[in-house]
């Protein structure tokens, strides 16, 4: 369950007729547990409690009590030792009537009427395994308010299907934008004295809802209608007192969808929540989700929190402020300077959604600027941070509209908080028309014409900046000397994911700068666009992104050409997990990479520490890798750089499917003709190792190919794997391999012993799978193999440096180890073993082979299972590393960032080396 799936629960569960005994279970259903889990608290088998009450292990512990006795019953939880035995995060008590609670971790607590108690499900996400709890119970409101407005939405379209057609798809989200700004602005004074929306429509609608279109229809007519107008355009007497908006909100058709009783309902009840509390932060990216059908089943977690924004909008250019403001401290002038400053910078977000980052960005930028009004005395003095500085282009036309609607509403509320209710009141009306976000595909789009560098704005073809989809901005004003900072979370898409239209926004922007660009990340465009732009003035720019990006085959394709524009990294956060509203969400891992054109000498790396703690580090250089060490793009090699054996991909059937069977087919086939064991030969692939799951293959030398084709079942399946391969008709390969259908492609064994890697394998596991086979174990293609290498080189594959290396270079799929024995093994620097060094680490390999030895029959599986790994396993591994990472650098590396240096370190001089040794 989501979050707002959850509130709904909640509020379902308060309407219903209180049941003390039902309580509980119903409590806990509306969290997301199982009917198998209530099943076994009602039978008490799971039922910890020991006051009569329903205790979950790990959880909460609720009691229902008699009228008049929440709070004792409340403490007697406090106290109790069943409580504090099954380690209870919460403690609930209700009489119906009252409602307390209080999370034993942090020891906040609520009291509140029992009705009111779905105002506080923030309180209990973590019940449900949602662990973003802070950001969301400061959010309560939007999510209980974007859940109201879904309904609503979804149950107009049931009576004005055709509104949701693409003809009248805007109409209906116009429609929805409209009602959001009047529900704010009744309940927070910008409609003042008898201009209440809701109790309007409450009274002139009637309650079978018959007129209720027509109502509202003519209240939007009245705020499209100047007052020196209303009389000739006929507005109606109730609905004069409404203030007249502009902005274009209203503009256009002020036609309504018909309701039923049900959906007037809705509308009134929406009306009735509290709409001063309302979050633009978060709310924004919610509401987007209601008219978008295919995302309306993710309600909820279209959610990006304020701390992962601020990731990227700190470093980027508000910590440089907020330092600024203190260095002035008081000095009148150096605030005035400052302050002129922001009013000139411009934030610009080509992937704006529903303008979250815009959003955080105003509000960030309108707290500075009022300690420089406190500072200088003219605390009521208006803002000079104009929203048209805060520019957007989205490629969907309700999230443009509500992006604008979010910063008009934040842009009242930094009024109110910093000048006044009267001031921000006062200045707020009628709203400002110009067109600031641009409806469009950003690939597609000249970015200086959006936000050009300097003089007078944007003077495109432009729409009404509510009443249409906007193909092009239209702002003018100046900005001469401003500072740009462009910003934002752009859609990611890997290559395969991505629409032919997609492919060509890429191809339009690399086709002829880079080989390969096929195989980019659809987000790699905005990082290019970003770089382009910043080529033509100056500028700084930072995304979210996937980290793949930064990883792998994409690195040598993209960095070098953003660096050929002039641009550095400037800032980066590492990996780390961008997660939503959803219970038990893992999350994408992604990246934030931000790049500069102009002088920096110091750039920041932000890296996750072991206990998940943010830590900033400053560095004379960010690579593309995001490690801080020299620029270098690690390509494939055909060959080991550092003296390590060769690793091939394993054999490849090529159309001979047919020569691979199970272990037990090959056992019947052996029980009929004891001759055939002579060609039957164990086949391993990864998962085959991983899982100790070996398959059967059909191993056929060419001196052997009669005697083996003599065998009638074996012949059956040569004939077999020859027919598919002549049915490849245009692969002259595999027409040729039908002419022996006997073997494998590729067909290589070793002589005494195998190593074996697989090509893919879990990120979870803390090192890299590799094992030690004999000589008649036949390596398939979906792993690598090492045919009689030294066992020094299983000990550098098994090590930490090692899995970091790979991890960073060869980049993963999805978000396992993708292994490569050209990018990963070829290039894993390696310093000049001596003999002594080869027997150590032989040794450690061998130690490592006996401790899984010792846990025979456990796989591979499930030995490197991270919470259950034997603890002589992991010594044999940390002796191996201790090991090897003394013959690197003398002594146990601090961490992974200082693993990742060094061994960039030697990468550098290692290449550098052979070009200066060609050159010479």
């Amino acid at each position: 369950m989501n979050a707002v799936e959850i509130e709904e629960a909640i509020t379902a569960l308060a309407d219903q007729p209180y049941d003390a005994a039902e309580f509980p279970f119903a409590f806990l259903l509306a969290f997301g547990n199982k009917d198998t889990t209530i099943k076994r608290l009602r039978a008490g088998s799971s039922n910890k409690s020991d006051l009569g009450g329903v205790l979950q292990a790990n959880n909460i512990h609720i009691k229902t009590c008699a009228e008049g006795q929440a709070n004792a019953t409340l403490a007697a939880l406090r106290d109790s030792p069943a409580t504090a035995r099954a380690k209870a995060k919460f403690i609930l008590a209700t009489d119906g009537t009252e409602f307390q609670a209080e999370d034993l971790t942090s020891g906040e607590a609520i009291i509140c009427a029992y009705a009111d108690f779905p105002n506080h499900f923030g309180f209990f996400l973590p019940l449900a395994g949602i662990t973003t709890v802070r950001a969301i119970r400061e959010s309560a409101f939007d999510i209980r308010a974007t859940s109201r407005l879904n309904r609503l939405y979804v149950e107009l379209l049931k009576d004005n299907p055709d509104w949701g057609t693409a003809a009248r798809r805007h109409d209906m989200n116009q429609f929805m934008a409209r009602l959001i700004f009047c529900f704010f602005a009744e309940d927070t004074g910008i409609f003042s004295g008898d201009a209440t929306f809701t109790r309007t429509i409450d009274t002139m609608s009637a309650r079978d809802s018959s007129n209720t279109h027509e109502v509202i229809g003519a209240l939007f007519h009245a705020m499209n209608t100047r007052p020196e107008d209303r009389t000739a355009e006929g507005i109606p007497r109730w609905a004069d007192p409404f203030p007249y908006v502009n902005g274009e909100l209203f503009s256009g058709t002020t036609e309504a969808p018909r309701f039923s009783k049900i959906a007037r309902s809705y509308l009134l009840t929406i009306g009735g929540l509290d709409w001063t509390q309302v979050n633009p932060d978060i709310f924004g990216s919610m509401i987007q989700a209601v008219a978008d059908e295919d995302e309306r089943g993710a309600l909820g977690m279209h959610y990006t929190s304020v701390p992962n924004i601020l990731k990227v909008l700190n470093p980027l250019f508000l910590d440089d402020l907020r330092a600024a403001l203190e260095e002035a401290r008081d000095n009148g002038r150096k605030l005035l300077n400052l302050r002129n400053r922001m009013a000139r910078i411009r934030v610009f977000d080509p992937a704006c959604g529903s303008g979250n980052f815009l959003v955080i960005a105003y509000k960030e930028l309108r707290a500075i600027e009022a300690q420089i009004n406190a500072r200088r005395g003219e605390a009521d003095r208006r803002s000079e941070i104009t929203l048209t500085n805060f520019r957007g282009i989205e490629l969907k036309d309700f999230p443009a509209t509500i992006a604008r609607l979010a910063l008009i509403i934040a842009e009242y509320q930094c009024d109110v908080l910093h000048r006044g209710q009267r001031e921000a009141t006062r200045d707020f009306l009628p709203l400002d028309s110009k067109n600031w976000i641009t409806c469009g595909n950003a690939l597609r789009l000249d970015w200086l014409s959006i936000c050009p560098p300097t003089g007078t704005g944007v003077k495109l073809r432009g729409d009404d900046l509510f009443s249409t989809p906007l193909d092009q901005a239209e702002v003018d004003f100046e900005n001469e000397g401003g500072e740009t900072y462009i910003c934002g979370n752009p859609p990611y898409l890997g290559s395969k994911w991505q629409s032919l239209e997609q492919k060509g926004d890429l191809k339009n922007i690399f086709d002829g700068r880079c080989k390969n660009w096929k195989s980019l990340d659809y987000v790699a465009g905005w990082f290019m666009k970003a770089a382009d732009f910043g080529s033509h003035t100056p500028a700084a720019a930072a995304f979210v992104s996937t980290n793949s990006i930064c990883q792998g085959q994409q690195v040598p394709i993209l960095w070098p050409t953003i660096f050929g524009t002039g641009h550095h990294i400037l800032f980066a956060h590492t990996s780390f997990k961008w997660a939503n509203l959803a219970s038990h969400n893992a999350g994408v891992t992604v990246v934030i990479v931000g790049i500069t054109s102009g002088p920096s000498p110091i750039r920041s790396l932000f890296l996750l520490s072991d206990d998940g703690e943010t830590i900033r580090r400053e560095t004379a250089n960010i690579n593309a890798y995001l490690v801080a060490a020299p620029n270098v793009e690690v390509q494939g090699k055909s060959r080991p750089m550092s003296g390590q054996a060769v690793m091939q991909f394993g054999n490849h059937p090529y159309y001979g499917a047919p020569l691979i069977f199970s272990v037990e087919e090959g056992r019947r086939i052996v029980a009929g003709f004891p001759q055939a064991a002579d060609f039957i030969r164990p086949l391993y692939g990864s998962q085959e190792f991983i899982n100790a799951a070996p398959r059967a293959c059909l191993w056929i030398a060419d001196e052997n190919a009669e005697a083996a084709a003599a065998i009638p079942p074996i012949a059956e399946r040569l004939k077999a794997t020859a027919a598919s391969r002549r049915a490849a008709i245009r692969d002259k390969a595999a027409q040729k391999l039908a002419e022996t259908p006997y073997r494998f492609r590729d067909q290589t064994t070793a002589e005494g012993h195998v190593l074996v890697v697989p090509r893919v394998s879990s990120e979870n596991r803390p090192f890299l799978p590799i094992g030690l086979l004999n000589a008649a174990a036949i390596i398939q293609d979906q792993a690598f193999a090492l045919y009689d290498a030294p066992l020094w080189n299983m000990a550098l594959i098994a090590s930490r440096l090692h899995l970091v290396w790979i991890a960073t270079v060869c980049g993963k799929l999805e978000t396992r180890y993708r292994y490569s024995n050209t990018l990963g093994w070829n290039t894993f620097p390696v310093p000049p073993l001596t003999e002594k060094q080869k027997s150590d680490l032989v040794a450690c390999a061998v130690s490592i082979l006996l401790a899984r030895e010792a846990h025979f029959p456990a796989t591979i599986a499930d030995l490197y299972d991270p919470e259950t790994m034997p603890d002589n396993l992991r010594a044999a591994h940390d002796r191996n590393d201790e090991t090897l990472e003394r013959i690197y650098i003398g002594r146990r590396f601090r961490n992974d960032t200082e693993r990742l240096e060094k061994l960039f370190e030697m990468y550098t001089k290692m290449t550098s080396k052979k070009v200066g040794d060609a050159r010479a």
